[in-house]
């Protein structure tokens, strides 16, 4: 599937990214991301990638609820792992979902919307390069850490950058 080779592109730029960071780097609080780390980025990247997939069992994805999983923010490798894993799943049947969650502040009222598990995909794929976009500025405090000038570049802004370059 050709989404999920998108998904498989985002994710090797990422893993090769974490694989050039050192146990301390990974967990470092960088003042430029606001004093989060770099492993906490990685976290709320894969744990939205967890939500899809007991949606797809369940029927229902609620991007809210999330185990805020301390192990992933602190275990490089086992983030990594888990990379490889979400990747491994994705290669599923689309179905119609529900998308449910408050997402207004100032309420408790729980909304309830149709989607699809592709359309969901797409969301996440997104989700995970806006999250490189932010990881790009903490890895450029490593000077020894090299980053790709498309790193966190959605694939649309790749493509238009090259045609205007030639």
């Amino acid at each position: 599937m050709q989404l999920q080779q998108a998904v498989r592109n985002v994710f090797t730029q990422l893993t090769v990214s974490l694989d050039q960071l050192s146990a301390e780097q990974y967990k470092f609080s960088c003042a430029q991301l606001g004093n989060s780390t770099i492993g906490q980025h990685v976290r709320h990247i894969i744990e939205m990638f967890q939500c899809l997939e007991n949606g797809y069992t369940t029927g229902v994805i609620n991007y809210e609820i999330r185990k805020r999983d301390q192990k992933i923010e602190q275990d490089k490798g086992f983030a990594m792992q888990l990379l490889q894993e979400i990747h491994d799943s994705l290669a599923k049947e689309d179905k119609a979902l529900i998308l449910e969650g408050v997402y207004n502040d100032d309420s408790s009222d729980l909304m309830r919307f149709p989607t699809n598990y592709y359309r969901e995909i797409v969301y996440n794929l997104e989700h995970t390069i806006h999250h490189m976009a932010l990881i790009r500025v903490g890895l450029r405090s490593f000077k020894e850490i090299e980053v790709p000038e498309t790193y966190g570049v959605a694939a649309a802004t790749v493509k238009h950058n090259k045609s205007c370059a030639q």
